[in-house]
This record gives C-alpha cells, structure tokens and sequence, in this order.
C-alpha cells in the first residue's frame, strides 16, 4: 500500500492508501485515511486529478518548509524541470518521464527533506513545464 494525497483541480484534498495507481488508467482506487477496515475504497478518477502526491507520512512535518532549490551539488539522475500548475502552485524537482502531450509523468523533488517521495502530475492541470 502506497501512503498518497491526492490534490483534485477543484482544491479538494484525500489523504490515504492506495494499491492500484498505474498511470495509464483513468481510474485508481483511495481507502480515506481513518476509513473503517473494510471499507469500500474511492475511485478517483485521473481528469479530476492534478497531482497524486506519494508521501514519506499522511501528516507531514509542519515544521518544515518546502525548498524548490537543489542542494548544491545534489546528483541527478534527470532533467531538472519546474512545474507550474494552473493554479499558481509550483513544483521543482527531477523527472524521467516528462514528455509533452502524454497524460501525466513523475517528479521527484528538489527538497531532499521534502514529506513528497515522488508526485504523478497530471499533465492537463499544468500551466508550464520548463527544464532547469
């Protein structure tokens, strides 16, 4: 089980557990954090997502944070990219994936103390996406 927050184009926020995301799809499945065992998971669906955070822990550290600057010489097995959403919101960090016109890609962030492991960003909620 993956630990997520899914951030929804509407400003809507789900934090919980998922199994089954796989980019491609158009649906995945969320069992809300604090939802009964048991309980029938959420289907989100991919067009009302803009990003599916991964996360280290559901709470975070409201202590830190977050930088969208590398650490001086931070290896990279990436381009370097920043994401602006439509929505203001920017992101920095490392991606293997991004290609123009495809559905979405992974980035990694730039903050290695970051609560983020890794982000799917939905393609279609992004204002720009430029190489650093």
């Amino acid at each position: 089980m993956n630990q997520v927050v899914a951030r929804f184009l509407d400003g809507t926020t789900l934090k919980g557990h998922t199994n089954d995301f796989i980019p491609a799809r158009d649906t995945f499945h969320l069992s809300p954090f604090g939802s009964a065992i048991g309980s029938k998971p959420v289907e989100v669906r991919m067009k009302e997502l803009k990003a599916l955070y991964f996360v280290r822990s559901l709470f975070g550290d409201p202590e830190h944070t977050e930088s969208n600057s590398f650490p001086p010489f931070a290896p990279s097995s990436g381009k370097r990219v920043q994401v602006t959403f439509k929505d203001g919101e920017v992101l920095v960090g490392i991606t293997q994936g991004y290609q123009p016109g495809r559905p979405g890609f992974f980035l990694a962030p730039a903050d290695p103390l970051s609560n983020n492991e890794r982000c799917f960003i939905v393609s279609s909620a992004t204002q720009s996406v430029a190489y650093l």
